[in-house]
Formats: C-alpha cells, sequence, structure tokens
C-alpha cells in the first residue's frame, strides 16, 4: 500500500524549445509519506518552486508523473485539476493573494464559498485564532502589517483542512518570533493532525521544523537530511552554494 500523499516518478520540466530550452527539472523522483513535514532547499535557481508547482498540480511537467494519494495527476482535465486543488491542497505563498476588499475572516472564508460549503464563523475565528490573529477578524489586509497578512494566508490554507500544504517561503516575511510560532503551528498539524506539509524555504532555522529537508541542485535531487539543526542545515546549503556551476 502506498504511504505517500504526494509521489514524483521522473519528472522533468522543460521551458523553450530547441537549443534555448531551460531544464528547471531533470528526473526526479521523489516521495512526501503522509503525515510528514519536509523542507526543499537549495541555491537560487535550482528548481524548489518549480517542484513545488509541479507537485502540486500548479504546472504540469513536461514528461514523468505525479501522484496525489492514488490520483494521477498529469491525466486529469483543467477542470478536475482544480477541483482537486481546492478539496485536497493548501497553498501558503510569499505573496499574499489576499483580497483588499474583503476582511481578515472573509478571505479565510474564500475557499470554503468557492467549494459550495457555508463556512461557519466559530471555525473561521478558531483559525485565525490559531494563527494569532483571533482580534483582527474584522481588519481589512491593508489595515494590517506584512507578517499578519501572511499569516491570514497561512489560515485561509488551513480552513479546508487539507490532505497537504505547499508553503513557497510562508515564513518569508515574518519576524522571528511570529515565524517559530506560524511554524510551530506547522508543526502541530503534522504532529496532532496527520497532515503533511512541503515547504520551500532559504532558512535553516524554518527547515529544522521538518522530519527532513531535501536538497536540490540545478533541477536534480542532491541528498537530504533527516531530523536535522540548523547549523548542520546551513552547512550543507554552504556546501552546495559554493559547488561551482
Amino acid at each position: 500500500m502506498n504511504n505517500d500523499a504526494i509521489q514524483l516518478r521522473s519528472v522533468s520540466r522543460r521551458y523553450g524549445a530547441g537549443d534555448s530550452a531551460v531544464a528547471a527539472l531533470e528526473d526526479v523522483s521523489l516521495g512526501f509519506p503522509k503525515g510528514t513535514f519536509t523542507a526543499v532547499m537549495g541555491p537560487s535557481g535550482s528548481g524548489k518552486s518549480t517542484l513545488l508547482q509541479c507537485a502540486a498540480g500548479l504546472d504540469r511537467p513536461t514528461s514523468g508523473s505525479v501522484r496525489v494519494g492514488d490520483t494521477e495527476l498529469t491525466r486529469l482535465s483543467e477542470t478536475k485539476l482544480t477541483l482537486l486543488r481546492r478539496e485536497r491542497i493548501g497553498f501558503v505563498f510569499q505573496a499574499f493573494n489576499l483580497l483588499p476588499s474583503l476582511t481578515a475572516e472573509q478571505n479565510v472564508a474564500l475557499p470554503l464559498r468557492l467549494a459550495g460549503r457555508r463556512p461557519g464563523r466559530t471555525q473561521v475565528r478558531e483559525v485565525l485564532r490559531q494563527v494569532g490573529l483571533g482580534d483582527r477578524a474584522r481588519h481589512r489586509p491593508t489595515e494590517m502589517s506584512g507578517g499578519q497578512q501572511q499569516r491570514v494566508a497561512l489560515a485561509r490554507a488551513l480552513i479546508t483542512r487539507p490532505e497537504v500544504l505547499f508553503g513557497d517561503e510562508p515564513t518569508g516575511a515574518l519576524d522571528s518570533q511570529t515565524s517559530r510560532e506560524v511554524l510551530t503551528l506547522l508543526r502541530g498539524m503534522v504532529d496532532r493532525g496527520g497532515q503533511t506539509v512541503i515547504m520551500v524555504t532559504h532558512d535553516p532555522v524554518a527547515a529544522s521544523y521538518a522530519d527532513r529537508v531535501v536538497f536540490l541542485v540545478d533541477g536534480r535531487v542532491n541528498g537530504e537530511l533527516v531530523s536535522a539543526g540548523a547549523d548542520d542545515i546551513a552547512a550543507r546549503m554552504t556546501k552546495l552554494e559554493a559547488v561551482p556551476c
């Protein structure tokens, strides 16, 4: 029985054609077991965001296979892919992507409304409380700091209790204290809720909250660390960044 929430097999992603083609991913095979927290790291241009986008069904690989549970993404129509992302996957990006005309609680409730479900105010307020914004439910994005907006984006991703939560630098705009609070929340989702988190980050401290850290270089997997501390992760990144192109 497959225990992977997400599985990539021989995934490549190329942009362009002919001599000008650029390979963002090259023959990547990875499994992300259910109920685990994985950080993805690598030098700039190593393919981290492309990996996340292909794994989450936001981008289609040029070749290879991507599965969410038992569902093969590369065979789905755009409509079915959209429904799968809405129902089973959560996203938090460095850009907040909040609707400025909506309050925090309205932004958080949006995924449920799009899925045809009526959000309960208690449910929405509880998720906002978990990310430290229980008293900001009726504030609009322009009335909040960047860090607060990013926490609203996280709450919006959590409201549907997705099978897999993808984060692209989810703590990138937060101060160190708030970052620790959000990472502790993500860790708790895995440990107590059995959810699966896959996070792209450049921060060794953030990566140290994960069960394992997968490293990419030039679009290829370049090893991993399991249950590693921030110092060991930083040392590994320093070595990777020192390798000549």
